[in-house]
């Protein structure tokens, strides 16, 4: 026998696992991001106004709400000339105060995704924290929360923000109503929205509390409160991610509604409604593009939001995997 063939053989070191951004790249949800065009331009544009209305102090051509920067002569510029009676130039003209209508579009999207966004966040966890209490614990608890949510959805979600917003209003100084404006306005959107995560955890909620796991938890004494944090909310998410994202375009619409009617944000602090309202005052004596480019923001804005959502429940979904 050969010394060759009594050396032992060199151990072979296991694969490395995969890192963490690898995981990521290789994950099923990016898979089905990449191969749907629609998703990609869809970010591309949320992504693109995002940026612009977050970055709009730094990036904005002019501060459209500064009143000492307003220049009346130069109100009615149409898009892509100079002003007739200055050497300022205007991307998407000016308005009846002469204010440039790209910068106010920047500045007025903060506003509107702003209150959107936090709208959305506090129905989500007001509906959340109310349907994992009625999932969980049933009886009277779920019959009152329940009840009190399809009595919601029966209404228009804008007559209750309405509702919501002209009795708020009503209870604070008029000294204060300017300044509170945008915090009534989450406030009225936020509680006439939570009813649909609400149903959604709830239903969820009572399926996985039938499992296994929740009984073991039971079992060994674990607090109902850490039940619902550590081992049923983390499985009811994915639903609540889907009605989030989707809530968040229909929040975006509704605050725009309430501007356009003049119960929304304060004139000196516009959002993309409110200048819809004031654009539409000029449409039909030549000045389109006062209502024009705002409208269109808003509509590209909510359309790439809600086909975001549209692929993330797609996405979400194991049957359609």
């Amino acid at each position: 026998m050969s010394d060759a063939s009594l050396t032992p053989a060199t151990p072979v070191a296991p694969p490395r696992p995969p890192g963490r951004i690898a995981r990521i790249l290789d994950s099923d949800i990016l898979y089905s991001w990449r191969r749907s065009p629609i998703t990609i331009v869809a970010t591309i544009v949320a992504l693109t106004l995002i940026l612009l209305a977050v970055f709009a102090p730094l990036i904005a051509p002019y501060n459209p709400f500064n009143p000492a920067s307003l220049k009346l002569m130069d109100g009615f510029t149409p898009p892509w000339s100079k002003a007739a009676f200055s050497p300022n130039f205007y991307a998407l003209g000016t308005d009846n105060q002469g204010r440039d209508v790209l910068s106010t579009i920047m500045y007025g999207s903060r506003i509107s995704l702003f209150v959107g966004v936090s709208a959305t966040l506090f129905a989500m966890v007001m509906g959340v924290s109310l349907g994992l209490a009625a999932g969980y614990n049933g009886g009277i608890i779920d019959a009152v929360i329940m009840r009190i949510a399809d009595v919601q959805l029966s209404f228009p979600a804008i007559l209750i923000a309405l509702l919501i917003f002209g009795i708020a209003r009503g209870l604070i100084p008029p000294s204060q109503q300017e300044g509170a404006a945008i915090w009534v306005l989450i406030l009225a959107i936020g509680l006439s929205n939570w009813a649909q995560f609400a149903r959604t955890v709830r239903g969820a909620t009572m399926v996985e509390r039938q499992k296994d796991y929740v009984s073991a938890a039971r079992i060994m004494g674990v607090h109902p409160i850490l039940i619902l944090l550590r081992h049923i909310l983390p499985n009811v998410m994915g639903p609540v991610l889907v009605i989030g994202t989707i809530g968040l375009a229909l929040a975006i619409i509704e605050e725009a509604t309430l501007s356009f009617l003049g119960v929304g944000v304060p004139p000196t602090q516009p959002s993309l409604g409110t200048l819809i309202r004031i654009g539409q005052q000029f449409l039909f004596s030549g000045e389109w593009w006062i209502l024009f480019f705002p409208a269109v923001t808003l509509i590209l804005l909510a359309l790439s939001v809600n086909l975001l959502g549209d692929w993330l429940r797609d996405a979400l979904n194991p049957k359609l995997r």
